[in-house]
């Protein structure tokens, strides 16, 4: 059984929670958080009996085999590091970190001390993202792509109002491209593998944050195009083209309904079956990791190729 704990108390730690509750072989024994009264609050909530203020205490104690990091987003390479230290496996909220320098080095010292470093990424691991790629083949050679994630959030309400709430700050590497834009990339890198060139714009907002952004990603047969934001909101379907065909896909966070056009037939939809928290996925994966089953290198470098995307997009 791998014994794990979890740093943060947000809706998205819930979540998680709930898709350790439906994993065998996993489940969660103590919340961490600074605040004792707050952590204890949480762990009654999950109906976790272990609840801890003292992260380094937490993970010497040698009763917890992996930590979920659910914190803020710029809070998570100096959790991680924490936590390789121990010998402590991790699971990394999306996106693993602001940058992929920092990713680079949890990945080098995870190896070092044989600790599986992983960074959650539900869509990928969704059985309707594999049933994409069981698709491709029938379009033949592809040409030209189209992912996006575009949901308006009420936090940007608060940003209106003169606020800035965690999500929209740039201190804390929030924005647009880490909480929407990294599901469209990495699914696109999922299929295709790491672009050869990117080049994007952001939309900069009053908090420094982006709130939206775009970019097209070069591979040697094809184009792909990305769009993301938390300040609009989008019905477009997500495409993928080929010389055969064209492969459309209802929503690129959790695939459920495919549809397959070949050129000069009728289309066909493909149903998957999936749960409702597709976090479960990514949950799996990991305890494989964890147990030795799989190599972790190929998640890794997606992780990897999506963090220098994003700051490619950044960059222009």
């Amino acid at each position: 059984m791998i014994r794990l704990a979890t740093i943060g108390t947000s809706t998205i730690t819930e979540r998680f929670a709930d898709a350790v509750a439906q994993t065998p072989g996993i489940r969660i024994d103590t919340v961490f958080s600074r605040d004792a009264a707050r952590g204890r609050a949480f762990a009654d909530k999950l109906g976790v009996a272990g609840a801890s203020s003292d992260l380094e205490a937490l993970l010497a104690s040698g009763d917890i085999d992996a930590v979920y990091v659910g914190s803020p987003n710029g809070a998570h390479a100096a959790q991680a590091q924490m936590s390789i230290a121990a010998g402590v496996h991790v699971f990394l909220e999306k996106p693993a970190t602001p940058t992929a320098a920092e990713f680079e080095a949890l990945v080098a010292a995870g190896r070092a001390r044989d600790v599986v470093v992983f960074e959650g990424m539900r869509n990928v691991y969704d059985p309707g993202m594999r049933r994409v790629a069981e698709l491709l083949p029938e379009i033949g050679q592809v040409r030209l792509a189209s992912f996006g994630q575009s949901q308006y959030s009420a936090r940007y309400d608060l940003v209106l109002a003169g606020e800035t709430p965690n999500i929209f700050d740039p201190a804390l590497a929030g924005g647009a491209a880490f909480d929407l834009g990294v599901y469209p990339l990495s699914a696109l890198i999922h299929l295709f593998g790491a672009p050869a060139s990117v080049a994007g714009r952001m939309v900069t907002i009053a908090t420094g944050a982006d709130g939206a952004g775009a970019a097209v990603l070069g591979y040697p047969e094809h184009v792909a195009q990305v769009s993301f934001s938390k300040i609009g909101f989008s019905h477009r379907p997500n495409e993928i083209q080929g010389e055969l065909g064209t492969i459309e896909i209802d929503e690129i966070t959790m695939p459920r309904r495919i549809t397959l056009s070949v050129r000069g037939g009728a289309p066909t939809v493909h149903e998957v079956d999936g749960a409702a928290n597709n976090m479960v996925y990514e949950v799996a994966r990991f305890a494989e990791l964890v147990r030795g089953e799989a190599d972790a290198a190929p998640d890794q470098q997606r992780s990897l190729a999506v963090l220098r995307a994003v700051e490619a997009i950044r960059a222009a």
